[in-house]
């Protein structure tokens, strides 16, 4: 029985912050690395990377369960390849602030590990000297990054900054396709209603809702269903808005392009009016949850597992509802309105940037880039997934990568003791996920997931709404100028638009504020910022 996510809202006080910052001078660190360790103490191949022992500085997020001094990830790779790390984290919380922190601070760590260097960070500090371009390094230490790079030329554009220098590596998934977490159905629902076939088109959605809502589904003698739910207070209906915009053919992201390589600013589009008039229709019919704009996950957790829920998104169903894995509750498969041919189905964009980076005052960048492109070989990946062998799983054939789970050393939960073993829990950690490293270890519910993903999303036209791309600084600077205002304006009228505070009446005064804000200048900067990746 899962017991429902955890959250460790960590607090970093001052003096903390201060000693952390402290901390991450190199100073001293000499002593301990001997004046060969830079390139001639590295080897370029197999195992250990250096030939001396090296210690170097890292820093990055924990979730506030794990003690990375004696992590085991970490052991096993000082094991294998002569280098080790010390660390010198801030809780997740609190990371952002340790991170500015620490690059006006003059004094920097050897590395910047699951940092979440978002693109105009890396150029900021890439230019300044604060990190090293990372190209030459990859082509010379790290055959496993650049086998990626080359076999995937659009990865190499989406991390080259426009200065054609690389900052910063990513985390590449290869092995999740979605873009946010699904839509689910109340399974005991659709047997109630005798439900065989799912909605194909949003009136055929309106219908199931309201049989939800009048039916009485959960056979409690009680008006209590709710037939869809959302919860995301800071971003309005962020966690069905990616499905739903979809019917009206267009994508959730505030920017998107078609399929004419046009880029579009998603809250001035026709079908985005078309979207807050059908949510406005649901709200006034009471099938979308009135506590939609305000609940916290856990609220709305609790009423699916109060067996109140008919439409909810979630990373699996059964979590949500408490239960043991099943396959009872199917995957929401995308409808279409009347005014589009499809649906428009988003995919996760496989990558996010500025998860490694190597500073200017690391004693030897080579050693570093030989340690990280372990992460990228499956091998590595598997090991930074999952920890080391041994622990929680153990390979029954190794040269087809397929595996088997061994008993959970204290008898809990699996993923919870996952996470005391391996950094990589929570955070944007520089890895590859791969089809080979869960090899040998689905079980019936993931494969069932799997195929409900392939049919229902995949194989349906699923594409990337936009590709992750650099903005050069100046158009950085202007985006960022307005993106603030934008963001809020455009949420905020969201949910005046859907509760009816504000009349869709007034759709074309929206718009014309939007467009004073810039909603169409943002649009012509990354419709330049598209034809420059796409051209490079």
């Amino acid at each position: 029985m899962k017991t429902g996510r955890k959250k460790w809202n960590l607090l970093l006080a001052g003096t903390m912050l201060a000693g952390a910052l402290a901390g991450c001078s190199s100073a001293g660190k000499e002593a301990e690395n001997k004046p060969g360790a830079a390139a001639d103490n590295v080897n370029k191949e197999g195992f250990p990377v250096v030939n001396e022992p090296l210690t170097l500085t890292m820093m990055g997020p924990d979730v506030g369960i794990q003690n990375w001094d004696k992590m085991p990830l970490f052991q096993e790779m000082e094991k294998q390849t002569g280098i080790h790390m010390t660390f010198q984290n801030a809780p997740k919380d609190a990371f952002e602030t340790k991170k500015n922190l620490v690059f006006v601070s003059g004094t920097y760590p050897d590395i910047f590990y699951a940092a979440g260097l978002t693109p105009a960070e890396q150029m900021n500090y890439g230019e300044q000297g604060i990190l090293l371009p990372l190209e030459e390094l990859i082509e010379g230490y790290a055959p496993n990054v650049k086998k990626i790079l080359d076999d995937n030329p659009e990865i190499r554009k989406s991390i080259t900054a426009p200065d054609g220098h690389i900052y910063a590596l990513p985390v590449i998934e290869f092995n999740q396709p979605w873009y946010r977490n699904p839509l689910w159905y109340n399974g005991e629902f659709l047997k109630a209603l005798g439900v065989t076939k799912l909605p194909e088109t949003t009136e055929e959605l309106y219908a199931y809702l309201k049989r939800v809502k009048t039916e009485d589904p959960n056979k409690n003698g009680q008006p209590d269903e709710i037939p869809l739910s959302s919860a995301s207070p800071g971003n309005s209906l962020r966690d069905i808005r990616t499905w739903l915009l979809g019917a009206f053919g267009i994508y959730e992201e505030e920017i998107y392009v078609d399929d004419s390589d046009k880029v579009h600013y998603t809250p001035i589009e026709a079908g985005y009016k078309d979207y807050l008039t059908y949510l406005n229709r649901l709200w006034k019919d009471d099938l979308l949850d009135h506590e939609s704009f305000s609940q916290t996950s856990e609220q709305r957790e609790a009423k699916a597992r109060n067996n109140q829920l008919g439409l909810f998104s979630a990373w699996t169903a059964f979590q949500m509802m408490g239960e043991e894995p099943n396959t009872d509750d199917p995957m929401f498969s995308p409808v279409k309105s009347d005014s589009v041919a499809k649906p428009a189905i988003a995919k996760n964009k496989g990558i996010n940037t500025g998860a490694f980076a190597i500073s200017k005052t690391n004693p030897s960048p080579e050693a570093s880039m030989r340690w990280v492109d372990y992460a990228y070989s499956v091998e590595g990946a598997t090991m930074f997934n999952k920890g080391p062998e041994g622990i929680l799983w153990k390979y029954t054939d190794k040269a087809s990568f397929t595996k088997e789970y061994l008993p959970v050393p204290d008898g809990g939960d699996r993923e919870e003791y996952r996470s005391r073993i391996t950094p990589n829990y929570g955070i944007p950690a520089p890895t590859i996920n791969l089809p080979e490293i869960d090899k040998g270890l689905l079980g019936d519910v993931d494969a069932w997931i799997a195929n409900e993903t392939k049919t229902k999303l995949l194989d349906r036209g699923a594409r990337i709404p936009f590709p992750v791309l650099f903005l050069t600084p100046e158009e950085q600077a202007e985006v960022t100028a307005m993106t603030s205002d934008l963001n809020t304006y455009v949420r905020q009228m969201e949910a005046k638009f859907v509760t009816g505070a504000e009349p869709l009446t007034n759709w074309d005064g929206y718009v014309a504020t939007i467009k004073k804000m810039g909603g169409e200048r943002m649009a012509e900067i990354y419709q330049t910022a598209y034809d420059r990746w796409k051209g490079n």
